[in-house]
């Protein structure tokens, strides 16, 4: 029976989530024994036809060859997984979302003419169908893993739903917001990092964007209660999935 195929994708993103697959190394070896790595142009130039058992795309939409290149991601992939903030939330660069990205290219550049963009940079599941998502700017080592093997192995990968808060009262850790009078969101960021920011005593960032249902009217207040003005709880929420965090309740 054949191996398994992998096929790794990337669109608009800075490479950070391929990377941290290259970057698990053993695991890595150990992984390739187990399928057969068809398509991921960060490690290697050999490509081999689709379809693919297992997809891993990268990065957000954010050009018209964008979208049609989506279309046949989804079409020869049997498991489509997005990884990191661009590809689950339209990363950094969906601050473009709330502004005119015509003014932004005439700016910048000296023959925006020729620069083909659209006025948005979105998730890969507004476009085409995803199976599982994987957050984080970058993305979890182990979650990344553990998704892979589960996925090789036919069942659901445990992919979790709780705040940051959960993970620091699991590993004992003194709540930097509370106690130590740090801003931090991770009362209102899902859960998945391992608490990597407070664990060194330092306030949650929200790369894993929002949890399922953020309690942010309580949150903000206690942040401006450790010293933040209006225009610096704004700007902490508009970094690695601005384009979540700036969504109106009940907004889709």
């Amino acid at each position: 029976m054949p191996a398994p195929t992998l096929a790794v994708w990337k669109f608009a993103s800075c490479d950070g989530c391929q990377l941290t697959l290259l970057d698990c190394e053993d695991e890595l070896l150990a992984l390739s024994k187990q399928v057969r790595i068809a398509h991921f142009l960060e490690a290697s130039s050999t490509v081999l036809p689709g379809p693919y058992d297992l997809s891993l795309v990268e990065g957000s939409v954010t050009t018209p060859g964008d979208l049609e290149r989506i279309q046949h991601v989804r079409a020869v992939s049997k498991i489509l997984v997005t990884i990191g903030a661009c590809a689950t939330a339209g990363g950094v660069q969906a601050l473009r979302n709330f502004a005119d990205v015509g003014e932004f290219a005439s700016i910048v550049y000296a023959n925006p003419q020729y620069v083909e963009t659209l006025a948005t940079s979105t998730p890969i599941s507004a476009h085409v169908p995803v199976d599982y998502e994987l957050h984080g700017c970058p993305i979890d080592r182990g979650q990344l893993l553990g998704t892979i093997t589960a996925l090789l192995a036919g069942r659901e990968p445990d992919l979790p739903d709780t705040s940051v808060c959960t993970e620091c009262k699991r590993r004992g850790l003194t709540c930097v917001l509370v106690a130590g009078g740090s801003p931090c969101l991770g009362p209102v960021t899902r859960a998945g990092c391992g608490a990597l920011c407070p664990g060194v005593r330092r306030g949650c960032f929200g790369c894993f964007g929002p949890m399922a249902k953020p309690n942010t009217p309580v949150l903000i207040p206690l942040l401006r209660s450790r010293g933040m003005s209006e225009d610096a709880v704004d700007r902490v929420f508009s970094t690695f999935t601005v384009a979540e965090t700036r969504r109106e309740p009940g907004e889709k």
